[in-house]
């Protein structure tokens, strides 16, 4: 199987399980994944992540120009952003996760790392996540304040919006996203009830041991 037609059937494949478990409602989320060529496949606008068909995913060239399939989703700047500021970027995946969009809005949250430091897993697979503000959906200026941090990190949470998250593939982007909202859950379960998080130490350990950019 060629390197396109396998990112086709694997955006469609986690796509499908994202949406079947919750994390992705309605038409709402979207999925891109970069080629060997510097292209990129990316999902459609309006379709539903749980009813993709690979023959209708998205195509630009690396300057973002439409190449086959259908019409991409409006957040092409979003997912632009991460390619052309972190090398090492192979997919990202933005979406509206419920537990997330809360945690974006409380008000205590620090901007710099909005997920509290719970469990290693969060720091091993997703970093320090930023809060960016509120944009209207498609705005191109989610993109710039993406490229504003100069590829410093690999996860944002768009303010009453959703996490966006990139990875050095689908899988990698997928996983981590998936962890991120994870611990968003935790952290607004515990909401208040003063748990009991890593210690500075604790998170010192995780960072050096698995080499994470904290």
């Amino acid at each position: 199987m060629s390197e396109h037609a396998k990112l086709r059937e694997d955006i469609c494949m986690l796509g499908k399980s994202m949406f079947d478990r919750g994390l992705a409602c309605g038409s709402t989320g979207n999925i891109s994944a970069r080629l060997s060529d510097g292209s990129i496949l990316v999902t459609p606008t309006g379709r539903a992540m749980g009813f993709l068909d690979r023959a209708q995913i998205s195509h630009l060239d690396a300057k973002s120009q439409h190449l086959s399939g259908d019409k991409s989703t409006k957040q092409v700047p979003l997912h632009t952003a991460f390619y052309h500021t972190r090398t090492n970027t192979g997919a990202v995946v933005h979406l509206h996760s419920t537990h997330s969009v809360a945690l974006s809005m409380m008000p205590d949250i620090d901007p710099d790392n909005v997920l509290p430091t719970l469990t290693p897993y969060a720091i091993m697979q997703v970093g320090k996540v930023k809060l960016l503000p509120f944009f209207v959906p498609g705005d191109p200026a989610m993109g710039a304040a993406v490229r504003g941090l100069a590829g410093k990190r690999s996860a944002m949470l768009l303010a009453s919006h959703g996490p966006v998250v990139a990875g050095k593939d689908l899988f990698a982007a997928t996983f981590a996203m998936e962890e991120l909202e994870e611990t968003a859950k935790l952290a607004v379960l515990t909401r208040g009830l003063e748990p009991r998080g890593l210690t500075p130490d604790q998170v010192g350990a995780v960072v050096r041991k698995f080499d994470v950019d904290w």
